[in-house]
């Protein structure tokens, strides 16, 4: 029998489950991160940027342990020193003391009791540091930005690099003091250092609680003040009037400055009034610096600046915020590289002037690239005409480049394509083909590189029920075609390995891994009918041992890593396959943007490229966006299976840094510093010292940079930004009454509410008569409909990334996208043969693009698709190209085209058609197994404008509409008799119709 003062024990069996139970969970607990850290290391070790974790791994752990150290120590350290001062005698109040119970526990196991909050407190604190690790690294490596602010004076690399840095040890300071003081005045009294008066006895604190709680605060009120200290700076990014800009204001500088220097005076006298008290007796002193310190805050840090914004500042904001809003607009034009002159060229009053028919007519770099081929529209042709098995897929919007075509006259010249690689779609798979084998082993990789040219079809569409015309000419470069004679002889793209084992599309199996290899002689991947194929590339993490099957078994919860046959001593797997999650892997300090594309290398290689931003959260004055919002637009919200949205983050600064390239059969992963002058990168170089390639690394691939294109997300960005940027007068600013607005998509039924999207496209670089790869972009006036400004940003090598906005004058009004696509619809002919062909067929708006022509022409062209209305094999068929041409902006002066081809469109708007239909050599390369028409390059001819709007076609248009409604009443009615006269009046009204010249 136990004794009254013995403590209850366990049996040896208990402490051996209570051990094994312990042990489980820490394998719980730890076991899948340490899977992780595992294979992570394998997965950068295989891809030859092991230097990369290693870095971020011992930062992390350095950082984990200083401030678990540290935070740690100083909550032991306060708990430690009351514990340690306890009076030697301690009052009991009373038989039924509720304290004696803690102290006997306390007092038992002392080190337990103050080591247990510290370590939980330091855990907390290390876990904090440790996230922490790029604000650490960037604080270590920070590179001068070689600008200062303008309150200041300090360089922006103190707002970049130091002060986040610092917050975070005051931050993690403060906790830790905090708990301390928590910790100590609970031990003081618990143990009798701190007694409470009541019941007949008198409150008392011992000299040794006294000296250590004050010092404890004292501390606090010092750190407090190196706060109001820091708070001054990030005034600088403000949001006090995020309505109309980002950045210190009115009362920010001149009333909220003021008060924290105010407040940190405060609260040093604070900190000495409480070191005051270490000497004296008397606690009124720090307790009344106390309720300053709330007071002050209270008064000077809320109630003051919100006196002065309510009363004198918004009576006068226009004048008063002057000096401000100037400052947001240099940091602003600055931070996101729009600034006038330096980043951006303007051109004034544009179209002021009336178009001169002659350049117009002659704008061959224009009018002979205009692209009729949508890429988020025609996804379903390439599907349909070159997927060839139900696992092969495409993206559903595909991407645009451009690639040199020649002539007949043997010139080259460049021409853009609708470009994609044709992957492995495991959504597609059959019920039988979606087996572990089949998945992970079989099907491990897509076969051929598909582009067509975007301004041409086969044939122009004449009836748009025909099962031929509309449709693109393919490029095929897979398996089948790459050995031909005719394919080295013609294609304009040259693929030497058209397998594709890295993708968009090959990452949405779940889990994304493919095992290659073979030890047996034998190849087992499917490489086409009767036909199989083994990866040859040295990438991939080897799967040679026990210890990496079993790595891999738990990290995807697969148990034939270990059973299955199919894995052997040459196996490896290929795994985080999609370019862009690849490069996020590789430089997690990048922001990718949300698209990207597959190009042809003169080595014959595919690479996909990647574009990657460094940004900054806080640049002084800058104005701070979201990067979602600013960035999503019509194509955004429609983008399927592979379509990302950007990442739901702030920023106020962003730099196209650097430009990524993902081998689609390696998988290799290549950095190339694409701005040299870009701090935040250097930064990041001297973090990760080898990393990136240099800038003349890349220099020395003409190839690949002929290939790169000014990135969407960074273009959409500068764009939102272009709305009010372009005004440089602080007064015009405020008042924001010329400011822009970027346009609802014509083309998506949304009822205006998502944004129309820019385009690629080859046509006239701004002020010359050279053709150039561009992204463009229109604004319309602030929530009006009409064209304020045409924006494009130059994409070929030769000037790539100068921005080019033609504003237009505010005196009068130019016809914007919406009204443009809307008097194009319902124009008489457009709208009378609209009318009959979306009664039989799905009919599909493309992308209406806006092109300059001549100086000051404007024109805008739509493709319009037609598609069956059902059936798994519809697929969306060029089927007229609308043109409208405002020959003298602002006069009135408005034309409507609407025919099979460019050219005619074009001749009905009156445009010269010959430079639309420049020559080019048709490629002999075979197409993949598609039938060739022989009047591929002869479009059929379009009936002119007052063909279509003459009474006798309207009048037969209003007949075929009564009888097709005829029809269907009598299909509803089930009356056969009826529904046979129906169709012999129909037949009569398209014989009628056809007659017309429809």
């Amino acid at each position: 029998m136990r004794g009254p003062t013995e403590r209850p024990t366990l049996s040896r069996r208990s402490k051996i489950l209570i051990g094994i139970g312990v042990a489980l969970l820490l394998l719980l607990l730890i076991g899948p991160r340490f899977v992780a850290i595992a294979t992570d290391w394998m997965w950068f070790s295989s891809v030859g940027h092991s230097n990369v974790m290693s870095t971020m791994v011992t930062t992390r752990i350095v950082a984990f342990l200083v401030a678990a150290l540290v935070v740690g120590g100083i909550v032991f350290a306060g708990i430690y020193a009351a514990y340690r001062s306890r009076p030697d005698f301690v009052p009991v109040s009373g038989p039924g003391d509720p304290l004696a119970r803690y102290r006997e526990i306390i007092g038992a196991r002392p080190w337990v009791a103050g080591i247990v909050p510290a370590v939980l407190l330091g855990l907390v604190g290390g876990l904090v540091a440790q996230a922490s690790w790029a604000t650490i690294q960037t604080f270590i490596n920070g590179e001068t930005f070689g600008e200062t602010d303008p309150q200041f004076g300090m360089d922006i690399s103190f707002y970049a690099f130091t002060l986040p840095f610092v917050r975070l040890i005051l931050d993690l300071a403060f906790i830790s003091l905090g708990v301390a003081f928590v910790g100590n005045l609970l031990t003081h009294y618990v143990f009798g250092g701190i007694r409470l008066g009541g019941g007949g006895r008198q409150g008392m604190v011992t000299r040794a609680a006294r000296i250590q709680l004050a010092i404890i605060v004292g501390v606090f009120m010092l750190l407090k003040a190196v706060g109001y200290w820091l708070d001054r700076y990030d005034l600088l990014s403000s949001d006090r009037r995020g309505d109309i800009f980002t950045g210190g204001t009115y009362t920010d500088i001149n009333v909220v400055l003021p008060s924290k220097l105010i407040l940190m005076a405060i609260a040093i006298v604070c900190a000495i009034a409480f070191f005051a008290a270490v000497a004296l007796r008397d606690l009124r002193i720090p307790a009344m610096a106390t309720v300053l310190m709330l007071l002050s805050a209270l008064v000077i840090g809320v109630i003051w600046p919100a006196a002065m914004e309510q009363f004198s500042v918004k009576p006068s904001a226009d004048s008063k915020e002057a000096e401000y809003i100037s400052r947001n607009i240099a940091a602003t034009t600055q931070a996101y590289r729009i600034r006038e002159g330096k980043d951006v060229e303007y051109v004034r009053d544009w179209t002021t002037e009336p178009a001169d028919p002659a350049k117009v007519n002659a704008d061959e770099a224009t009018l002979s690239n205009i692209r009729v081929l949508d890429p988020a529209v025609v996804s379903k042709a390439f599907a349909q005409r070159q997927s060839l098995k139900n696992f092969y897929g495409f993206p559903n919007q595909l991407a645009l480049d451009r690639y040199p075509v020649k002539n007949e006259d043997g010139s080259t010249e460049m021409r853009d394509f609708i470009v994609a690689a044709r992957e492995l779609d495991p959504q597609k798979y059959d019920d039988n083909q979606n087996n572990w084998i089949n998945k992970h082993t079989v099907y491990t990789h897509g076969n051929g590189f598909i582009a067509a040219q975007a301004n041409k079809v086969d044939e122009a569409s004449s009836d748009s029920k025909s099962d031929r015309g509309g449709l693109p000419v393919f490029e095929v470069s897979d398996q089948r075609t790459i050995g031909t004679e005719a394919y080295k002889k013609n294609s304009p793209i040259q693929v030497k390995e058209p397998r594709i084992y890295f993708g968009e599309l090959i990452s949405k199996v779940d889990p994304d891994y493919a095992v290659v290899g073979s030890d047996d002689g034998q190849d087992h991947e499917y490489d086409g009918d009767n036909q199989s194929n083994t990866h040859e590339g040295d990438t991939g993490v080897a799967l040679s041992n026990l210890g990496a099957r079993l790595l891999y078994a738990a990290k995807y919860g697969e148990r034939n890593f270990l059973l299955s046959d199919a894995i052997n001593s040459n196996s490896r797997i290929l795994y985080n396959r999609d370019p862009r999650d690849r490069v996020s892997k590789v430089a997690p300090w990048l922001t990718t943007d949300s698209k990207t594309y597959p190009a042809v290398m003169n080595d014959g290689s595919i690479k996909w490229i990647v574009d990657g931003y460094t940004t900054l959260k806080n640049y002084p004055y800058a104005q701070r966006m979201a990067l979602a919002d600013a960035t999503a637009d019509s194509r955004v919200q429609n983008a399927g299976q592979t379509g990302r949205t950007q990442v739901d983050e702030e920023v106020s600064y962003v730099r196209n840094s650097v430009k990524a390239t993902v081998d689609a059969y390696t998988g290799e992963v290549d950095l190339y510093q694409f701005d040299e002058n870009d701090p935040v990168l250097k930064t990041w170089m001297k973090v990760f010292p080898g990393t990136v390639k240099s800038r003349a690394e890349l220099d020395k691939q003409p190839d690949l940079l002929s290939h790169m294109r000014y990135p969407e997300d960074l273009f959409k960005l500068q764009r939102e930004l272009l709305r009010k940027y372009h005004v440089d007068n602080a007064a015009t600013f405020y008042r924001s009454n010329n400011f822009w607005t970027v346009p609802s998509d014509p083309t998506a039924d949304d009822n205006g509410v998502d944004k129309q999207p820019p385009y690629y496209f080859t046509a006239a670089r701004p002020g010359g008569t050279e053709s150039q790869f561009q992204l463009t972009s229109v604004l319309t006036a602030l929530n009006r409909p009409n064209l304020a400004a045409y924006v494009t940003a130059a994409s070929d090598p030769e000037g790539y990334g100068k921005l080019t906005v033609k504003a237009l004058p505010t005196a009068n009004q130019t016809i914007g996208p919406r009204q443009a696509a809307e008097n194009m619809k319902t124009n008489g002919g457009v709208a009378a043969d609209r009318k009959l062909v979306e009664e039989t067929t799905k009919v599909t708006y493309g992308n209406l693009l806006a092109l300059p022509v001549g100086e000051n022409g404007i024109l805008y062209v739509q493709p319009m698709y037609t598609e069956a209305k059902s059936g798994d094999s519809a697929m969306p068929k060029l089927y007229r190209v609308l043109t409208y041409y405002n020959a003298a902006a602002g006069e009135g002066n408005v034309n409507v085209g609407y025919a099979p081809t460019v050219a005619e469109a074009l001749k009905q708007v009156g445009i010269n058609p010959a430079a639309a239909t420049a020559p080019d050599a048709e490629s002999k390369a075979p197409r993949g197994g598609d039938e060739q028409n022989p009047n591929e390059g002869k479009p059929a001819p379009a009936p002119t404008s007052s063909e279509s709007d003459s009474p006798e076609r309207k009048a037969a248009v209003a007949e075929l509409g009564a009888a097709l409604g005829e029809v269907k009443r009598a299909q509803s009615g089930g009356d056969l008799g009826s529904l046979g006269d129906a169709l012999k009046k129909l037949d009569a009204a398209i014989t009628k119709y056809e007659s017309t010249g429809g």
